[in-house]
């Protein structure tokens, strides 16, 4: 299970042991940048957490819109929650973030030499980062809204 999480993960060369290789799974090389845009997306996905429960309220009460919050906490009253957690939900989203980036980014990172996945790895990679500043974006706002903005 690992080494099949290494090699959709890592690089081949984080395999410990030299008789397991990535060549008992044929299909790692486009999955690999399946779990990088997967992974962006849950990034994106608790970024925009941090938005909801930080942000927008801070946002609409400092427009004059105190009823609107007021609405939104009455419909959907796990708005309250998230903000109880708001510290907890902040660090799980910088987490996937970082690991987001550290994927995206690392060393020794390739596309298949196959034209067609080479288009389709390049293409997947673009997605991937858009989804990952994307996300740094939202999360920022967030965190303005939620510890620098009070305090003004």
């Amino acid at each position: 299970m690992f080494s099949l999480l290494a090699c959709l993960v890592l690089d081949q060369s984080s395999l410990k042991d030299s008789s397991k290789s990535c060549d008992n799974y044929p299909d790692t090389g486009g999955t690999r940048a399946y779990t990088e845009l997967g992974i962006g997306l849950i990034a994106l996905a608790t970024t925009s957490g941090t938005l909801v429960c930080c942000a927008l309220p801070v946002l609409l009460v400092t427009l004059g819109m105190g009823v609107v919050v007021s609405g939104l906490v009455g419909n959907f009253p796990f708005l309250v929650m998230l903000t109880h957690y708001k510290l907890e939900l902040f660090a799980v989203s910088a987490g996937l973030m970082g690991l987001s980036g550290w994927l995206m980014y690392r060393q020794g990172r390739t596309c298949p030499n196959d034209p067609v996945l080479g288009v389709l790895c390049e293409r997947l990679q673009t997605r991937s980062r858009l989804l990952y500043w994307l996300s740094i974006a939202l999360w920022a706002v967030g965190f303005f809204a939620s510890y620098l903005l009070l305090p003004i």
